[in-house]
C-alpha cells in the first residue's frame, strides 16, 4: 500500500457512516464537536451557509465539500441569521451505516450528504495532526474528477439504496476520504509556503523513501538504502527526512512497523511469528520487546485486550 492509503487504513476504526438529508428552508442545524472522529458535508442540491464556531460564515454551493478532520463542531443553515437547532444528522450515532431523511417543509430545498469516521487516536498517523480544523474544497469545473465521481456514486447509493449497498457505501466513504485528502494536498496555492507533511509528500526524495517504507515495511531498510532510494547522500537524506517528517528515518520506520503490527494483531488471526516477520523482525523475542516498548504490553496481551474491547462495543 502507498502512504496515503495506509494513513486512512490505520486511523479509521469501525464502519464509516453517512446520511443524505433534504433541508427545507428556513432551517439551521448545529453539529456538535465529536472528539475522536472526522466528518464531511457535501452540497448535492441548492446552497447553504457554514457557520463556524468563530469567524465569518462561509457560503456553500452545489458540489462544495467541507471536511472536518478533527471532529470540531459547526453549524449549517439556509441563511447565517437563521437560529441553529440541535443536530438532525449525526451519522455516527445511527444504527444503520447510511440513512436518508427530510427535515422541515415548504421552503426551497438544500440536499446535503454528510458522513462520519471514527478515529483511533492511539494509531493516528502524524499527518492527520497537521491538517487544519476545516478543509473547504469548492466545486470547480474540471477539478478533481475522481472526487466528483465518488460523490455522485455515494449520493446515488445513499439516496436510493439497492442490493449490495451495505458493502458499497462504506467502501465509497473510504474512497471519498482518500480523494478529499489527495485534493487538499493538490490544492495548495501557488507560491504558498509548504511545510510539515505536505512538504514531505511533495518532496520527491523524502516522498520516495516514505513510499518505500510503506510499501515494504518488512524489508531490512537502513539509512543508506533509503538514501539510495531517495537519490541523495546518506547525510543529506537524513537531514532532509528529519526536517520534513519530524523524526529520523529509522525512528519513523520503527514507529510504522509497530503500527503495522498493532493493526495485524487487531484485525487478523496471524500467529505471532507471522506478525513479527511482516513487521520486519526475524526474532519473535526482539519483536515482542519492541512492541512492549511502544505499547506497554506484550503482543498477545494487546490482542486479547483489543478483542475484549471489540466484544464490549457490540
Amino acid at each position: 500500500m502507498d502512504m496515503l492509503s495506509d494513513v486512512v487504513a490505520v486511523m479509521r476504526t469501525g464502519r464509516p457512516r453517512s446520511a443524505r438529508v433534504a433541508w427545507h428552508a428556513p432551517w439551521g442545524q448545529r453539529f456538535p464537536s465529536v472528539p475522536g472522529s472526522a466528518g464531511f458535508q457535501v452540497i448535492l442540491q441548492g446552497a447553504c451557509w457554514l457557520v463556524p464556531p468563530s469567524g465569518d460564515p462561509v457560503a456553500l454551493n452545489v458540489g462544495d465539500v467541507v471536511f472536518f478532520p478533527h471532529g470540531h463542531g459547526y453549524g449549517l443553515a439556509d441563511d447565517p441569521s437563521t437560529p441553529l437547532a440541535g443536530p438532525a444528522c449525526d451519522p455516527l450515532e445511527e444504527a444503520e451505516p447510511f440513512v436518508s431523511d427530510s427535515v422541515g417543509h415548504g421552503g426551497p430545498v438544500t440536499v446535503t450528504l454528510c458522513g462520519g469516521y471514527r478515529l483511533d487516536p492511539r494509531h493516528a498517523h502524524p499527518l492527520l495532526g497537521t491538517l487544519p480544523e476545516m478543509i473547504h474544497l469548492p466545486a470547480r469545473l474540471g477539478r478533481h474528477p475522481e472526487l466528483r465521481a465518488a460523490l455522485d456514486l455515494l449520493g446515488s447509493e445513499v439516496g436510493d439504496p439497492r442490493p449490495g449497498a451495505d458493502t458499497v457505501v462504506p467502501a465509497l466513504l473510504d474512497v471519498l476520504l482518500l480523494y478529499i485528502l489527495r485534493a487538499w494536498f493538490e490544492e495548495r496555492p501557488v507560491g504558498a509556503p509548504v511545510t510539515g507533511w505536505a512538504a514531505a509528500l511533495a518532496d520527491p526524495a523524502v516522498g520516495a523513501a516514505l513510499d518505500a517504507v510503506h510499501r515494504d515495511p518488512a524489508r531490512a531498510w537502513t539509512v543508506q538504502t533509503l538514501a539510495d532510494r531517495a537519490g541523495l547522500s546518506r547525510a543529506a537524506f537524513s537531514r532532509r527526512f528529519t526536517a520534513l517528517v519530524g523524526r529520523p528515518p529509522l525512528t519513523y520506520l520503527t514507529w510504522w512497523r509497530m503500527t503495522v503490527a498493532a493493526r495485524l494483531l487487531r484485525e487478523s488471526d496471524a500467529v505471532l511469528g507471522e506478525v513479527a516477520a511482516r513487521a520486519g523482525y526475524t526474532s519473535e523475542f526482539a519483536f515482542a520487546n519492541a512492541f512492549k516498548r511502544r505499547y506497554g504490553v506484550a503482543p498477545g496481551r494487546y490482542r486479547r485486550g483489543e478483542m475484549s474491547a471489540s466484544s464490549g462495543m457490540r
